[in-house]
Order: C-alpha cells, then sequence, then structure tokens
C-alpha cells in the first residue's frame, strides 16, 4: 500500500460491545507503528472511548477518532486525544444526522461519516451517506472550517470518484484493496482516481 502512494493506514479498533466484532488493541498498534512511518489512523468503535483512547495515542496513532454515538461527553474525549498528541476526530454512523456536530465542529480536528453500519467489512456504500457528506462540507464551508471529512465503508473504485466529488478528503478502503489480486496497483489507481475526480458543490 505504501509503495502504491497510500500516506495514512487505518485502524479499526472495536470492542464486541459497541460493534459485534472484536478485533485490536494498544500493543498491536505500537507494533504497527515500529513497521510504519505512515500516518496512523485510528477509528475507536468501542464504548467507553474515555479510557482508552490516550493508550492508542501512546502506541502510536496520529489520529484518533470516537463515536458520538459513543461518547458521552464528547468534547472531554475530544480534548483527551488532543492533549495526548494526536487529531481528535468525531464518527457518525449512517443514521445519525450531521446536524448534531453543529455545535461541536470547532472543536473536532476531521469528521469520519460511516457509509456502512460499523462492525463488517465488505457491505455495500449506503447511498444516502453521500447527503450527509454534502450537508457537511457544506456546513464547514459556512463557518470557514478546514477540518477533513473522511469516510469509511464500501468505498471502490466504481464509486471512488463520486465520493471525492461529493466533498471526502480521506478515503478509507479496505476490501477494494485487500481483495485485489496487486494491493499496490490498486492504490495507485484508486489515488489517480481520486486526484482525477473534481469537487462538486452541492
Amino acid at each position: 500500500m505504501e509503495r502504491g502512494g497510500a500516506k495514512m493506514l487505518h485502524l479499526d479498533v472495536m470492542d464486541g460491545h459497541f460493534v459485534p466484532n472484536l478485533t485490536i488493541g494498544p500493543p498491536v498498534v505500537e507494533s504497527i507503528r515500529k513497521a510504519t512511518r505512515s500516518h496512523l489512523d485510528v477509528h475507536l468503535m468501542i464504548e467507553n472511548p474515555d479510557r482508552y483512547a490516550a493508550d492508542f495515542v501512546r502506541a502510536g496513532a496520529n489520529s484518533v477518532s470516537v463515536h458520538y454515538e459513543a461518547a458521552r461527553h464528547l468534547d472531554g474525549t475530544l480534548g483527551v486525544i488532543r492533549n495526548a498528541g494526536a487529531m481528535a476526530g468525531v464518527v457518525l454512523n449512517p443514521a445519525t444526522p450531521v446536524s448534531v456536530l453543529e455545535d461541536v465542529l470547532e472543536v473536532a480536528d476531521y469528521v469520519l461519516l460511516m457509509s456502512v453500519n460499523p462492525g463488517f467489512g465488505g457491505q455495500q456504500l449506503i447511498p444516502y451517506v453521500l447527503q450527509k457528506v454534502r450537508k457537511l462540507e457544506r456546513m464547514r464551508r459556512e463557518k470557514k472550517l478546514r477540518l477533513p471529512i473522511e469516510i469509511d465503508g464500501g468505498v471502490h473504485m466504481n464509486n471512488l470518484a463520486e465520493v471525492v466529488r461529493a466533498g471526502c478528503d480521506w478515503i478509507v478502503t479496505g476490501s477494494a484493496i485487500f481483495h485485489s489480486a496487486d494491493a499496490e496497483a490498486t492504490v495507485r489507481e484508486m489515488r489517480s482516481v481520486a486526484a482525477g475526480a473534481t469537487a462538486i458543490q452541492i
């Protein structure tokens, strides 16, 4: 992936409670950190993110995102992440409207919009999430903010340009790369498609 031009590695952390699956913890992130200088983007799909967020920063995460649906004191959680030395992001599940972020956008470093229901790979992108992307892009433009919009779930070669044109800056894709015959070539091609997509304001 790095040879193909990927600059960021997205690491999904699942606790078996907030989502059904159980995946990695800080020790694995620490091991990955030793193997790469790429930006490590850690996505916490966990309950009680306050308790663990700083541990992932200490393990080597450059950015850590927490779910709006799981963070009881979102402003404080973002502060914990930032004070630990990483970018602090907010994640919204597909059915959560972007309007809930109206008063917190200024204290977030980026927003991740889930385009599938979290917990399992290989799902299809939920079409209405692209309208959420457009709404969020308008919100950040009106507030004159530069925070990146990230999307995760069901992004592949055939819908990548549409996703970029909707306003996404950071693209997470798993199956499209790892189920391809050549991960390096696929990343390179996807970067080319994304670069060629022209953003449109809707």
